[in-house]
């Protein structure tokens, strides 16, 4: 079942997920399936359980034709290398935003069947692991968007014109 993905600025986007106890009850497994038709119809790289309104720990994530369901994901290792790249966000639809992630990540999580796993990832499943671990912690993209900084104008700058 296709679910609604939520949009900024739904504060349900800032809830910090909470773990996931058994990995393969029907609530958590139905979740999952359902995310990842939500995530293909919508065209996305992941999902995050709070971007449909679950407080679950759960993410999904599809790259160069890949499947991952991260429950309970931790990063457990990342390279010193950051890289700043175009992102995007099903929950912030038609804007992308430069944004600095670590080119290596590797991260610890339980798969869809119970099973511990480890996984590292490099250049855009990185970026998308680190992008869905944002959200399980209830952050955004745009908390990543680094502001511009404005010159300061001071008064003598200002002259008066007559």
């Amino acid at each position: 079942m296709k679910l609604k993905i939520l949009k900024d600025p739904n504060p349900l986007l800032r809830v910090k997920t909470v773990k996931i106890k058994d990995p393969l009850a029907k609530d958590v497994q139905e979740l999952v399936l359902n995310m990842i038709e939500t995530m293909y119809a919508n065209n996305g790289v992941g999902l995050a359980a709070t971007q449909v309104g679950s407080n679950l720990r759960v993410c999904v994530i599809e790259t160069e034709g890949v499947q991952y369901v991260l429950i309970n994901p931790q990063i457990t290792a990342k390279s010193k290398i950051k890289v700043v790249s175009e992102e995007g966000c099903l929950s912030f639809p038609g804007k992308f935003f430069p944004i600095s992630r670590y080119k290596e990540v590797q991260v610890r999580y339980i798969d869809e069947n119970g099973k511990a796993s480890k996984l590292k990832g490099r250049d855009l499943l990185a970026r998308a692991i680190q992008h869905e671990l944002d959200h399980l912690d209830g952050m955004l993209i745009i908390d990543r968007v680094k502001k511009t900084r404005q010159p300061k104008i001071k008064p003598n700058d200002v002259k008066n014109k007559k």
